[in-house]
């Protein structure tokens, strides 16, 4: 008997865990995730590829007609292209893992021969051995010439 009962309420339970997104109203639906204005144009460029594609395949098919194509098509590469003029303008295009890239970018120290160094906190050149653009270490002068051996204040040598 206790069988029977617990056998019973495992089962409503598993039923109602089942049941629940269907009765639960539409909280429990999960929600299309509303792009931010920066990614509507990569979003909506998106969207109008994919449904080149789909009409193309409906075309190629025979489930769609020439005429409906040609004005699917042209209503579709329109939106595509407006997309991609709203995103290349003014940079919004960038994502922020490009930004990002560009951002650690700019930190690093970069040799006049060899280009960037690696490493951000770099006095001298990882594959040369030439004083980077910088302080003298010293005296605290600015260094902006590049390859430079002796600081132009104190006379100290800069580069191993």
């Amino acid at each position: 008997m206790l069988a029977l009962i617990v056998g019973t309420v495992l089962a409503v339970g598993a039923l109602a865990y089942v049941l629940f997104p269907l009765f639960g109203g539409a909280s429990a639906m999960p929600r299309r995730v509303v792009p931010t204005r920066a990614a509507d144009a990569a979003v909506m460029e998106q969207e109008a590829v994919v449904a080149l594609r789909e009409i193309e395949f409906d075309r190629v098919t025979g489930k769609l007609s020439d005429s409906d194509y040609a004005e699917l098509k042209s209503r579709y590469t329109e939106r595509a292209l407006a997309a991609m003029r709203a995103g290349s303008a003014g940079g919004e295009g960038i994502d922020a893992a490009e930004a990002a890239i560009l951002a650690s970018r700019a930190l690093l120290r970069s040799c006049a021969s060899c280009g960037p160094c690696p490493e951000l906190d770099a006095l001298y050149c990882s594959t040369c051995g030439t004083y980077l653009p910088g302080a003298c270490a010293s005296c605290g002068a600015e260094v902006t010439q590049a390859g430079a051996a002796f600081c132009n204040c104190c006379g100290r040598q800069l580069a191993a």
